[in-house]
């Protein structure tokens, strides 16, 4: 890999993806403010066989002077050598970035920009459904109860630098915000609809200083080395790539900070009575979601996947959200919305014929069942981790 360096931007090119990175703010007065950039761009495009990557989903800003440069080079390559394609990965974190390189198509159809994110998060789709929304609330509410005294075990103080990725709701953001009081927390989610709802949230607890800041969770616009303790919920399990992400956690991480996640086994729900059809319906529920490109059995796997990242004293722990936790009616509401969405537009969309999603159908309503029965005893078992990024 080779990179060169400048006060607002580097360059990047990686020889094994053959692909060219710009980060940062590019702002050139004067054209010879680029001949290193170029130099690198040229000196890589005469490496590259068939497709030229080119990412700038982290670049911030580009002038003019800046476009056009990069511009004619790319253009000039496609019309020196007709087996050559070039491939803008954009991202629609950075707005205006799609709409600026889609100029370059009409300029040589060799050249495509492709917005990587467009088809981002498997899961997103299904958990931004309306009347899924409401209920992330209830399930935050039960598991609070455990992680606010499990939290500090994993590095949670008061006054820290925080940042929660993949905020969802933003309501797990404004109870660390009113019980650990930290120095700065941020809050980024991938879902506009989830950050308008998260916003709502703080206004009606009149929460003030968190920052909300739409982006991506696998490729964030934020600095390294930022933040004390990195928290992400229930969400390597719905991303299809879990380890992009998990990268990204360890770099704005600060050095003898801590990334704290947590995830789920959903064949590891339960419940009594009525047991085993309880039991195939989550083990079923795992297998739905694999289809989809989502790893549900994930939380036990927390500890492979973090020292993988490069972390360091790993710590791992286990809890059960049940029905005696706390008002039942909680707990089975949390059940219904999951049916709604699992045997509703997961499994129609999967194409499952009529029997088999009454049979999905059924495990839920026992799952319920269980839940609101005077002797009965339902849990949804989570796991937690948490690494220390390296000093």
């Amino acid at each position: 890999m080779s990179d060169i360096a400048h006060p607002t931007f580097d360059v990047r090119y990686d020889e094994n993806n053959q692909e060219f990175s710009i980060i940062g703010s590019m702002r050139p007065r004067q054209v010879e403010e680029m001949h290193a950039c170029t130099r690198l761009l040229k000196t890589s495009i005469a490496l590259v066989k068939g497709t030229f990557y080119i990412n700038v989903k982290r670049l911030l800003r580009l002038n003019n002077l800046a476009f056009h440069t990069l511009a004619t080079d790319l253009i000039k390559a496609c019309e020196e050598r007709p087996e050559l394609r070039i491939s803008i990965i954009t991202s629609s974190v950075v707005g205006w970035s799609t709409r600026k390189f889609h100029a370059l198509q009409n300029a040589n159809p060799r050249i495509v920009v492709e917005e990587y994110d467009s088809d981002f998060y498997p899961g997103q789709t299904f958990l931004e459904e309306g009347s899924f929304i409401p209920i992330l609330r209830t399930q935050t509410k039960m598991t609070w109860r455990h992680e606010r005294d499990i939290l500090p075990r994993h590095g949670m103080r008061k006054g820290l630098a925080i940042a929660d990725i993949c905020c969802g709701i933003g309501d797990f953001a404004v109870l660390v915000h009113k019980e650990f009081d930290p120095s700065r927390l941020v809050a980024l989610d991938h879902s506009r609809s989830s950050l308008d709802y998260a916003r709502k949230v703080a206004g009606d607890f009149g929460i003030q200083g968190i920052e909300y800041v739409y982006g991506d969770a696998s490729d964030m616009l934020l600095e390294d080395d930022q933040f004390d303790l990195v928290t992400c919920r229930h969400s390597l399990q719905i991303f299809d790539r879990p380890e992009l992400i998990l990268r990204e956690l360890y770099r704005i991480c600060k050095p003898g900070g801590r990334v704290y996640v947590t995830n789920e086994k959903n064949s590891h729900c339960l419940g009594e009575p009525r047991a085993e059809s309880i039991q195939w319906t989550y083990t079923e529920v795992a297998k739905l979601f694999a289809h989809f490109g989502m790893d549900v059995e994930l939380g036990p796997k927390s500890r492979r996947y973090l020292l993988d990242a490069g972390f360091d004293e790993v710590r791992m722990e286990s809890f059960m959200v049940t029905n005696v936790d706390g008002d039942p009616q909680d707990f089975a509401d949390i059940i219904q919305s999951w049916e709604n969405v699992y045997a509703g537009q997961m499994s129609v969309q999967r194409g499952d014929d009529e029997a088999f999603n009454a049979r999905l159908r059924q495990g839920f309503q026992d799952h319920i069942f269980a839940a609101t029965h005077p002797k009965g005893y339902a849990g949804w078992p989570i796991w937690v981790a948490s690494g220390r990024k390296p000093q």
